[in-house]
């Protein structure tokens, strides 16, 4: 090649490089207002190990409405009720598809989960099986004497280690109680032991899920990557899924069999959940509803269920812990209501007991289990405060981020139950300060059975016990740092002895 043809191929290849750094990171000026992207990575770095806290830094300086370069994908942030509101009530429809992260998509999971369809026909004919088989007024009132009794098997566990002087675990504990709670609703059976080691296969199965689910991806950023799996979180999620899809199928088909040899009139008798899931499968055609659509709904239903609500659990026994003046309050109540101890707190009990309630909502607040929720992505391009949100755009609404903005709530960082007895705000998607579960048509569907069950097994572990940290540590000391991923449990679990009252 002779010298001037170098030369040429040398300014067209330099122009070029020039060219793709200038486009990649110049932003569309219709776009909301955020950081300035970085070529191919975008705002990769200005993400930390906890980027719930770090968009909500970017938000105080971009707005409540912000716009990132994540990779390859545009991802807009949501910072305010506002713009929640905008996005999840008036334009509910534009923005209720899903962003699907790459382990969602292991065994096609994306194709057939509630959690992940789009919302389509096949996504409103689960929604409507869980509604009418689980989570609807009238089956949880036929349920309430199961949850009642799993909440009894806690406190029994909770006793034996005041006897034998030993910590609890508040999250694994109420982990177990949870799962528990769902897999006798589901099953007749146990799934999960307070202190046998039977069950650790279940247990590290659900809690692996939700540990490669929350941890950030590069195939998500860059889905060229997909077939390298750079991190090997693909190899390990089907390790995971595999192991709690087999679990599953082994009940199935332990079910199916004892089902074959029952006269049809015995067959169609419910005894649970499965077996109404099972009625409406027609194994020569299940086109609407089959074997596999019910193992992937299994697999939702156990992973939204536990950890959310163990979460919640044990950041509210944290908070109070930390505010022994706020737990003696909410044991006053209920003894009250309960005349003086001599009988356990139920579920028809929860209204009658504001403070309770205050409680659980000022620990939504302020530790939402999920504080992305589960992300959305826009349908169309849609104009939103003057901005364009482009189809196809991530969609995060940080929950986190609104629960302390100090524009909305005074005194943000402290924990103060005292605020819900003050104002009519709930977390049932109606008021946008305070969206824990969502919002709109992709609401989370579990939250009536989530608020039956936080409430009961808050109240009777205050009302039932007092508490002291272990090793007499302070509580000055404690560690409140969150771990964060699908869910933000504490990064060091809450480890308290039980003293009976």
């Amino acid at each position: 090649m002779d010298y001037p043809s170098f030369i040429l191929l040398l300014c067209v290849f330099v122009i070029s490089i020039i060219y793709v750094y200038t486009t990649s990171g110049r932003r569309n000026s219709r776009l909301p207002p955020g950081p300035y992207p970085f070529p191919i990575i975008g705002n990769l770095l200005q993400l930390s190990n906890k980027p719930h806290r770090s968009l909500a830094t970017l938000s105080k300086r971009y707005g409540p409405l912000m716009s990132l370069k994540l990779g390859s994908k545009t991802t807009i942030v949501v910072s305010s009720p506002d713009i929640a509101k905008e996005l999840f009530h008036t334009n509910d429809l534009l923005f209720s598809s899903r962003s699907v992260p790459n382990t969602a998509r292991l065994m096609d999971h994306h194709k057939i989960s509630i959690a992940w369809l789009p919302a389509g026909e096949k996504w409103r004919r689960l929604r409507k099986i869980t509604r009418e088989c689980l989570f609807s007024g009238q089956c949880l009132d036929k349920t309430q004497q199961l949850r009642t009794e799993k909440v009894e098997e806690l406190l029994d566990h909770v006793s034996q280690c005041c006897v034998n002087e030993t910590g609890v675990n508040i999250g694994a504990a109420a982990f177990t109680t949870a799962v528990n709670i769902l897999s006798n609703l589901i099953f007749s059976k146990d799934l999960c032991q307070y202190v046998s080691m039977e069950s650790e296969d279940f247990k590290d199965a659900i809690w692996g899920v939700m540990e490669i689910g929350g941890k950030p991806n590069l195939v998500d950023f860059f889905p060229i990557l997909g077939p390298l799996d750079p991190q090997g979180l693909t190899r390990q999620g089907q390790v995971y899924a595999k192991k709690l899809y087999g679990i599953f199928d082994e009940i199935i088909e332990q079910r199916l069999e004892t089902r074959d040899s029952l006269s049809e009139v015995v067959k169609f008798t419910n005894r649970d959940v499965l077996d109404l899931l099972l009625n409406l499968i027609d194994l020569k055609d299940e086109s609407e509803f089959s074997l596999n659509d019910l193992r992937h709904l299994l697999l939702d239903l156990f992973v939204a269920g536990g950890d959310t609500t163990s979460t919640t659990l044990e950041w509210a026994m944290t908070e109070l812990i930390r505010n022994p003046m706020k737990m003696e309050t909410a044991r006053l109540e209920i003894t009250n209501f309960t005349q003086n101890n001599k009988k356990h707190i139920q579920e028809m009990d929860i209204s009658q007991l504001p403070y309770l309630q205050a409680i659980t909502k000022e620990t939504l607040r302020l530790h939402p289990p999920a504080p992305f929720l589960i992300p959305h992505k826009a349908i169309h391009d849609v104009e939103v405060g003057g901005f364009v949100v482009p189809k196809n755009a991530q969609i995060l609404c940080n929950v986190w981020a609104i629960g302390r903005d100090p524009n909305v709530w005074s005194n943000p960082e402290t924990f103060m139950p005292e605020r819900f007895l003050e104002v009519e705000i709930d977390y049932r998607g109606q008021n946008f300060e305070l969206i824990p579960f969502g919002s709109g048509r992709r609401m989370c569907p579990g939250l009536n059975v989530a608020h039956r069950m936080l409430h009961i097994m808050l109240g009777s572990l205050i009302q039932k016990f007092d508490w002291k940290l272990e090793g007499d540590m302070r509580v000055e000391d404690m560690n409140m740092e969150e771990k964060f991923g699908l869910t933000c449990p504490r990064n060091v679990p809450l480890l308290v002895v039980p003293i009976t009252l």
